[in-house]
């Protein structure tokens, strides 16, 4: 989807999701029935979002509680719904880049932009209601204790299978410029954030659309962002060798009404919190009503951590359908990247040169 489109089609989405509802509980989930494929299969296809503004990793001020009030949630919903009639006005070019209408970006939104400076508010569409789970407004989508990531094991025990260097979360690594393939997933066009997963996640900024496709052996998984699609095999068998495609090596299967996924063989540039060499994705898809899909993962990584961990939330209907991403198509940014490195690389090595023929004299 192009971002000048990207408001048009889901203002809506709030106003459902803004009302506290008492939790479904597991008789009233379990009750629902979702309707059939032509091959027998729950339908959980369609167009979905997990776009939310509840974050991956609970505020640290909420100790361990996993639901806000209803006060709360509203709360948070109304804020958000005031900064987009705030941001989407007209900006004044004078304006602070950290101020546009003089509303106070994220520190996140203020990151897209790096050094020269963040998006407008009415670029972003992170979400517009905090995420509930079973009618539970949720504080995070990990459902953890704390609701963090858990401690990894010592550096020496997770060395076999933890990535720190080049990956998307690194900032400018050793050599990061030599060559297109040390740039990150994102300036190569390749994939964005955590959206198509494993696990997927919602980026906080914008394109948190999917469209499943089903079909007797197969599961499609179209991701907004980038355009990704992640293939799902069912009833097969994991790949033997150590070959490791783009989101992994993803296998499933129907327990009941649930399509169970297990993905291995995750790239080293692709690792999740640093885990990749044997890692383990579990996730489940369950259509639970008719307007809500939930979706659950589970991370198994032996080298990092003692245990799995995870988390759940539920995706609601897209208001619409996927629009093209475009990033081959216009991504100059990555040639100048590079040519800008070997500029700099140039006008180094010629103030050297100068210096010792100075010194020299």
């Amino acid at each position: 989807m192009t971002r000048n489109t990207m408001h048009m089609r889901r203002l809506a989405l709030a106003a459902g999701a803004a009302l506290f509802l008492a939790p479904l509980g597991a008789q009233a989930a379990d009750a629902y029935k979702a309707p059939r494929t032509a091959s027998g299969q729950p339908d959980i296809g369609g167009y979905w979002s997990n776009a939310t503004l509840t974050p991956m990793s609970r505020d640290s001020r909420l100790g361990d509680r996993l639901a806000y009030t209803p006060a709360e949630a509203n709360a948070l919903e109304v804020d958000e719904a005031h900064q987009v009639d705030v941001g989407n006005k007209r900006t004044d070019p004078n304006a602070p880049v950290n101020a546009p209408n003089g509303l106070e970006l994220k520190p996140s939104f203020l990151a897209a932009g790096g050094d020269v400076g963040g998006y407008n508010r009415g670029w972003l569409d992170p979400g517009h209601a905090v995420m509930r789970v079973g009618g539970q407004p949720r504080t995070s989508l990990l459902t953890t204790k704390d609701g963090h990531v858990p401690a990894r094991k010592t550096a020496a025990a997770s060395a076999a299978g933890y990535y720190s260097g080049g990956g998307e979360g690194s900032r400018d690594p050793l050599g990061s410029y030599d060559n297109p393939e040390n740039r990150p997933l994102s300036e190569r066009c390749i994939m964005f954030g955590g959206n198509v997963g494993p696990p997927m996640l919602p980026n906080g900024f914008y394109n948190n659309d999917y469209n499943i496709v089903q079909t007797g052996d197969t599961v499609a998984i179209q991701v907004e962002m980038v355009h990704d699609t992640r293939i799902v095999h069912l009833g097969a068998k994991h790949r033997s060798d150590d070959v490791r495609p783009w989101f992994g090596d993803s296998i499933g299967h129907w327990e009941g009404d649930t399509l169970v996924v297990e993905t291995t063989n995750i790239p080293q540039k692709q690792a999740f919190q640093g885990a990749w060499k044997d890692l383990t994705v579990t996730e489940r898809f369950t259509r639970t009503a008719k307007d809500r899909l939930r979706y659950s993962f589970s991370i198994s990584s032996p080298s990092s951590w003692d245990q799995a961990w995870g988390g759940e939330y539920e995706f609601s209907p897209l208001k619409g359908v996927i629009y093209e991403y475009a990033c081959n198509e216009g991504n100059y940014a990555l040639p100048g990247i590079l040519a800008g490195a070997r500029n700099a690389e140039k006008e180094h090595a010629q103030a050297t040169a100068k210096g010792n023929a100075g010194a020299e004299q």
